[in-house]
């Protein structure tokens, strides 16, 4: 092939370059025809201040700057100034509460019953025992087929016993009786009773006129037999225990009491048992006694309960649980389901205005059906989140949200805060114009042991009625010139 003369190999030089700057060109309109012109995008949160820098998933930890989250691979989120804590609590819009199925409460005061709950076994009634003993030596000439656990009625046989010193004291007594002297015959009757024979056994010798020297055995009262020492052909001694029986009329709950409940115990106490072989079942009884040991190991106090057992339906070993109460006082109660219980500490979620909800770390205290007493964290009057508290609580806790702990300032999400009040019992030492000296049980919502102190009347003549000795069950808030007591529920004089 001839070599293209220069000419031709010029033109086809310019139309390459011709080509390539028509691609270059097209590509470009092409890149440019396939974007939509926006403006700049302004900065996130432009205008509002950055409180701090957080990761949702570990709302607890705070940043000073954004970046990377060191916990998960995520970058941080900022909290500003308006979501801070000038305005308490996560904001749920009301169309999400009503599908949430939020439902609320009312912390409230009622008449709260000093319910004491402590499981306890069945056991024997020990002051319905009867121990059989063979009133004269002898031998056993028969045996009733009985075994222990046997439960037999009064009156059932035991063994048959041969007592041959008993023959001739009984044939002097008939020589007696045939001589017609009612003196010599009653001194003759005292020493057959004497020798042990039992008054059936006399009046059969003298209506039968013959000596009779087998007796039988039997149980004095119903039960089950507990130990049974008696065999057919064995020898006995005068006064050795041939068997021992429970009576079942009536058996023990004996329940063990925490001793730091142990002070609201008393005897004659009205009492209720569950027992796991009758579920549904109530069955009444009272507090017999209150052992004088405590147990060292477990801390508890041994509670006899005793239980009536007309149809022997109570069996010993049964297991129950013992409801002791007491008496009703007033206390600040809220429903159990709205009370979240963490296992470190116990919360609320209080409703505020504007869908506006605050966790509130909260003190609880007895039970009473499905109602929780409430000593510290809320105040009478307050409205909480019955149903649907546990979402909320992972919204503010997705938020940053921190529960508000006891006795921390802000009692309410609401406009107007209420103070947090303190409840205990206590007799009335000393009364003085606007002061009052309260010897008081533990307040264990601040720690307060049981001590004597005085107290600020707000308002002054809050204690009218009262004197020293009578016992009221009252309320205080703390202020920084000291407690003051807001609320007295007189109980009575010296109890």
């Amino acid at each position: 092939m001839s070599p293209l003369p220069a000419s031709a190999r010029a033109r086809l030089a310019l139309g390459a370059a011709a080509i390539a700057l028509i691609a270059g060109v097209a590509g470009y309109g092409l890149g440019h025809l396939g974007r939509s012109p926006s403006p700049a995008a302004p900065a996130p949160g432009a205008g509002r201040k950055i409180l701090y820098w957080y990761d949702p998933m570990v709302p607890a930890q705070h940043f000073d700057k954004p970046g990377k989250s060191p916990f998960m691979d995520m970058q941080l989120v900022p909290r500003y100034a308006d979501e801070g804590p000038g305005e308490a609590g996560v904001q749920i819009d009301p169309a999400r509460l009503q599908s949430l199925g939020v439902r609320y409460a009312t912390a409230a005061r009622a008449t709260f019953a000093e319910d004491l709950t402590a499981p306890g076994v069945l056991e024997f009634n020990q002051r319905d025992l009867a121990v059989i003993q063979a009133r004269a030596a002898g031998f056993v000439q028969r045996v009733y087929a009985r075994a222990p656990g046997d439960v037999v009625r009064a009156g059932a046989p035991i063994a048959d016993l041969l007592v041959p010193s008993w023959g001739g004291a009984q044939s002097e007594y008939l020589a007696v009786r045939r001589t017609g002297d009612p003196a010599l015959e009653a001194a003759a009757r005292q020493r057959l009773r004497l020798l042990g024979m039992p008054q059936a056994l006399i009046e059969a010798v003298a209506r039968s006129g013959r000596t009779r020297t087998v007796v039988t055995i039997t149980t004095p009262i119903g039960g089950a037999i507990q130990t049974l020492d008696v065999r057919q052909g064995m020898t006995v001694n005068m006064g050795q225990t041939l068997a021992q029986v429970s009576g079942l009329g009536s058996v023990w709950l004996t329940s063990a009491v925490p001793e730091a409940q142990a002070g609201r115990l008393r005897t004659g106490a009205p009492a209720r048992v569950e027992l796991a072989a009758f579920p549904g079942q109530i069955f009444k009884g009272r507090v017999s006694a209150i052992l004088p040991a405590a147990q060292a190991e477990s801390r508890t106090l041994q509670v006899r309960i005793e239980l009536p057992n007309p149809d022997g339906r109570l069996r010993p070993g049964m297991y129950g649980t013992a409801h002791l109460g007491g008496t009703a006082r007033p206390a600040l109660v809220v429903p159990s389901e709205a009370v979240i219980r963490t296992g470190k500490r116990s919360l609320v979620m209080l409703a505020g205005d504007g869908g506006r909800f605050q966790p509130t770390e909260v003190q609880v205290g007895r039970e009473d059906g499905d109602r929780t007493e409430i000593l510290a964290g809320l105040s009478e009057g307050q409205k909480i989140v019955a149903s649907g508290q546990f979402l909320i609580d992972s919204e503010a806790s997705l938020a940053g949200i921190q529960a508000r702990p006891l006795g921390a300032a802000g009692a309410s999400v609401s406009a107007k805060a209420q103070p947090t009040l303190y409840e205990t019992r206590g007799r009335v030492e000393a009364l003085k114009g606007d002061e009052i000296t309260f010897s008081h049980e533990p307040v264990p919502a601040i720690g307060w042991p049981a001590m004597t102190m005085t107290f600020k009347l707000d308002p002054p003549g809050l204690a009218k009625g009262l004197k020293v000795g009578d016992r009221a069950a009252f309320a205080f808030e703390q202020r920084p010139e000291g407690p003051v007591v807001r609320r007295i529920s007189p109980a009575g004089a010296g109890q």
